[in-house]
């Protein structure tokens, strides 16, 4: 049974995930972590709630199905008790059932693979430009045509979770990105969604005050 975290964001494999943790029955799940010795069997599971849904008034119908494990990287035990965390996303997972007896809901999970993708190099170019364009311009620039996808990830697979981290979307959206079966249809996806931002950034010459590209490495 894996222990379960909603929250009304999506973690994508790869990207580091600061928590603040407050609640009791989350304390009390930082404490059991730390007593396991494998420092990488010391992962719960972030689950996105659907927008005006709460886990406690809707049951399991408030939740997605596909989340991400997060490991604990870092603990700051803090003064009053409680926690500052660091995590990591590690692999995605499919609820099959959520058990809410205990103040703390646990899930039987089924991890999800990502297969290796044939993403074609025209499809790869595409959603290339776009993300570049996309960052550049959130990034405060303008895009002057010449933008550059030299520091973009060359595996596909992570390159599909780079994206999905950094793009401004709805919890669904994201969601659907992260559910996608593999990265060839995630990144189809997403360039479909960078194709629209882009088109509304430049229709409304605005873009969202966000902080761009959060810190993501290799997935596990």
């Amino acid at each position: 049974m894996l222990p379960l975290f909603p929250l009304n964001t999506v973690l994508v494999p790869g990207l580091v995930m600061p928590l603040h943790i407050f609640e009791p029955r989350y304390c009390e799940l930082i404490e059991n972590l730390l007593s396991d010795p494998d420092e990488n069997a010391r992962e719960f599971g972030i689950i996105a709630v659907r927008d005006g849904r709460s886990l406690e008034e809707d049951g399991v119908d408030a939740l997605y199905d596909v989340g991400t494990a997060a490991v604990l990287r870092k603990v700051d035990r803090l003064d009053d008790g409680l926690f500052d965390i660091v995590t990591i996303g590690s692999r995605r997972f499919l609820i099959h059932a959520v058990d809410t007896s205990a103040p703390l809901a646990t899930a039987t999970v089924e991890f999800l693979e990502d297969p290796t993708s044939d993403v074609s190099p025209r499809q790869l170019q595409q959603v290339a430009q776009r993300f570049t364009t996309y960052r550049t311009v959130l990034g405060g620039r303008l895009d002057d045509g010449n933008a550059s996808a030299d520091d973009l990830p060359a595996e596909v697979t992570v390159l599909s979770y780079l994206i999905t981290a950094s793009m401004v979307l709805p919890t669904n959206e994201r969601q659907a990105l992260l559910s996608a079966v593999d990265a060839q249809e995630r990144l189809t996806l997403a360039s479909t969604l960078l194709a629209r931002e882009n088109g509304l950034i430049s229709v409304l010459s605005a873009v969202p005050a966000i902080d761009l590209l959060p810190s993501i490495d290799s997935p596990n």
